[in-house]
């Protein structure tokens, strides 16, 4: 495995590639801020997959450096390339914080794999919204189903 990457200097966030992208690829920047990635966010605790684009092979979209999204993912994500494929591990203050965003998340580190599926322009706003109401549904359906208030297909 490659080597692991403290991105922040206290631990806070580390990064260890898994699949490293070609020489040639886009990496964000501040004229390519918005992204799409596939991700599978795990427990550090036990490994439990709280949330993942895979189970529908969604993309989820998000702007660098805008605060939508936890701040483990503006700082790791801007230091990757498309293709790229890393693990991030990343403290609570980097994530939800102390208290986590229960029930799904206790207050602890984080684990995230992050592929770049690309970066794109301003004109792919709208999508970047669309993955945001995606998986904010996705999680709405799994807290609803634990509470067993989910809807059953007949």
């Amino acid at each position: 495995m490659s080597e692991t990457i403290d991105l922040t200097g206290d631990g806070g966030i580390l990064k260890t590639v898994i699949r490293r992208a070609k020489d040639d690829v886009t990496a964000p920047s501040d004229s390519l801020p918005i992204v799409h990635v596939h991700y599978e966010g795990t427990l550090a605790e036990n490994g439990e997959v709280f949330d993942t684009t895979h189970e529908d092979n969604s993309i989820f979209s998000f702007e660098i450096g805008e605060g939508t999204v936890i701040k483990a993912w503006d700082i790791a994500v801007k230091t990757m390339k498309v293709g790229e494929d890393a693990k991030i591990t990343c403290k609570p203050e980097y994530a939800y914080g102390a208290a986590g965003s229960p029930p799904e998340i206790p207050p602890e580190e984080l684990k995230k794999q992050r592929e770049i599926a690309a970066a794109a322009k301003e004109e792919e706003k709208r999508k970047r919204e669309e993955a945001k109401a995606a998986a904010a549904a996705r999680v709405q359906a799994k807290l609803e189903a634990k509470k067993g208030k989910g809807k059953k297909a007949k």
